[in-house]
Parts: structure tokens; C-alpha cells; sequence
């Protein structure tokens, strides 16, 4: 079994399902960290997370408002994904919210 650690940044739009992450194949994925900011100095914004697995799409966390120049850390523990499952968020505003997951891939 191989281990590769993977960082994933990205801005959010307010289209809502943008795939964020989507585990490679013969892989099993962890997220170990994931990190919400709200890099609007003025404005809360809405989170939106969602995991997709093929067949059900399952909400990890609907419109939560992250305060103007806060973080938050949306995933409490450790996420899962099997191959193919896409982790897939949005914002309320589009560039307001960056996130940033920290993820172990094991194949």
C-alpha cells in the first residue's frame, strides 16, 4: 500500500455541486483537515458541502455562515471516500470563502 499526502486549495464559486476533490481510482482517500475562511472583510458568507458517491448525494454541511474574516473547520473528524466519491462546495458569494483540505490517498 502506497501513502501520498494531498493539499487542495481552492477559492469557492456559488455554483452549487463544484467538485472540490474526487478520489482517484483503486484509491481509498481520507480528508484529515479541512479549513473553511471567509477572506471578505466585510460580509458572511454560506457554506455549502456535499458528498457525492454515485448513487446518493449526502449534505455535510448546508448554509452554515462563516463570519467576515473567520475560519471555520466544517468537517469535525475524519472523512472517508472511496473511489470515484467527489467532495463538492460552494459559497453563498463567489470569493468570499477559500478552503483548503488536507488529504491522505492510500492505494
Amino acid at each position: 500500500m502506497a501513502e501520498t499526502f494531498q493539499t487542495v486549495n481552492v477559492a469557492l464559486g456559488n455554483t452549487a455541486d463544484a467538485v472540490v476533490y474526487t478520489c482517484p481510482s483503486a484509491t481509498t482517500a481520507i480528508v484529515i483537515h479541512c479549513q473553511v475562511a471567509n477572506v471578505d472583510g466585510t460580509n458572511a458568507a454560506d457554506l455549502n458541502i456535499d458528498m457525492n458517491d454515485g448513487s446518493v448525494v449526502a449534505a455535510l454541511v448546508s448554509t452554515l455562515s462563516v463570519s467576515a474574516d473567520t475560519a471555520v473547520h466544517p468537517i469535525g473528524g475524519k472523512l472517508v471516500l472511496e473511489a470515484a466519491d467527489e467532495l463538492r462546495a460552494w459559497a453563498g458569494a463567489a470569493s468570499d470563502l477559500e478552503m483548503t483540505l488536507s488529504i491522505l490517498e492510500i492505494t
